[in-house]
């Protein structure tokens, strides 16, 4: 296994083992893309990755980190989408999309306006929803725990953007129960206190999940892979692990999930992470070793050598790339021609390509 090896799931055909990461852009008005995500996305797919995912895509407008966050819960979102997967396509990559619930740490400021507490009603603001009312720090805005019919809206609001997603033509939808949104908020017992058939036992607080699971595959079709990124690790004791982490994949993966997408983190405001490259690919190693299941990894990614290494050792089946992507869009060319590797370039950037690397017509 390799870095430009292809890879296969359900019906799609990646064309090597490399994924553009979701990576907020907090640039959208009323939810909407626009030009700013076309150029973003679409130079990646330009770039040669094999999978090129949206930001978190907010399932209900509630479900927003910021008032600037990507949506799609509802139907006028779907064609600004459209233009976008219809360029990525025909870039070669594949377009993903993540699907996504803030909760707790949702109403809040984007991070480039420096600015701590909620936003303000005034301002675009709402009142954030959780599993319980526990605010993430004392810098966020205090939840409103969900009842059942919030509950019921919300597992909705997943599958109604799932069905969206494929509208728009997307190829590859990823469920967002990481860095402490909501799904995440569901499955930690530090910040789920519920003692309902939500709240408590392992099984119930992953129900939320499955629910959430079931509710997409139903309206995604079998052909089409379903990804799950989680953290795997909360770095806190007494917190979220990596055990509960395989448990969990052995329960979702006969439910129709392909892929676990393992990052850590996010949920506890005071976490002691170990930053360090690879430092999260442990956790794809152990859940792809224990479960059978194709896993990813992100973080700290930079070289190919080093993600030459971790598809070697069979540490993961995908690399997952966030920030060197916003450093290098064209990453995946710049590697396979350091690599003696030969990737189509596009026609229009012929000029620049190494001697004898085959033009991809657009």
């Amino acid at each position: 296994m390799h870095l430009f090896a292809e890879l296969r799931i359900r019906e799609v055909r990646l064309r090597n083992r490399i994924v553009v990461s979701p990576m907020c852009q907090y640039s959208s008005a009323g939810g909407f893309a626009d030009d700013w995500h076309l150029v973003h996305l679409g130079s990646r797919a330009v770039g040669g990755a094999a999978i090129v995912f949206t930001e978190a895509a907010a399932v209900l407008p509630e479900g927003r980190i910021s008032p600037q966050d990507l949506g799609i819960w509802k139907d006028e979102h779907i064609e600004p989408l459209a233009r976008i997967t219809r360029f990525v396509r025909k870039q070669g990559a594949i377009p993903g999309m993540q699907l996504a619930h803030a909760g707790r740490k949702g109403s809040t400021y984007r991070p480039w306006e420096k600015k701590n507490g909620a936003v303000p009603e005034s301002e675009g603001g709402w009142k954030p929803v959780a599993p319980s009312a526990i605010a993430f720090s004392e810098h966020y805005p205090m939840p409103s725990a969900l009842d059942e019919s919030g509950i019921r809206a919300a597992i909705a609001g997943f599958a109604d953007a799932a069905r969206r997603a494929l509208d728009a033509g997307f190829q590859v939808i990823e469920i967002h129960a990481a860095h402490g949104y909501l799904i995440h908020e569901f499955l930690s017992p530090l910040s789920n206190k519920r003692s309902d058939q939500y709240g408590g036992s392992f099984e119930n607080r992953t129900r939320f999940l499955r629910e959430v699971v079931l509710a997409v595959r139903r309206v995604w079709p079998e052909r089409l892979p379903l990804f799950l990124r989680i953290s795997a690790s909360e770095w806190v004791e007494g917190g979220w692990d990596i055990d509960q982490s395989v448990e969990l994949a052995k329960l979702v993966g006969p439910l129709g999930v392909d892929l676990i997408d393992c990052s850590s983190g996010g949920n506890v405001a005071n976490a002691k992470i170990p930053f360090r490259p690879g430092y999260q690919v442990p956790f794809a190693q152990a859940i792809r070793k224990q479960t059978g299941m194709l896993t990813g990894t992100v973080g700290l990614i930079t070289s190919r050598e080093q993600a030459e290494a971790i598809l070697h050792e069979g540490q993961a089946d995908l690399i997952f790339m966030a920030r060197e992507f916003l450093r290098q869009p064209y990453w995946p060319l710049q590697a396979a021609s350091e690599a003696g590797e030969i990737i189509p370039w596009a026609a229009q950037y012929q000029r620049a390509a190494p001697d004898g690397t085959p033009i991809r017509e657009v």
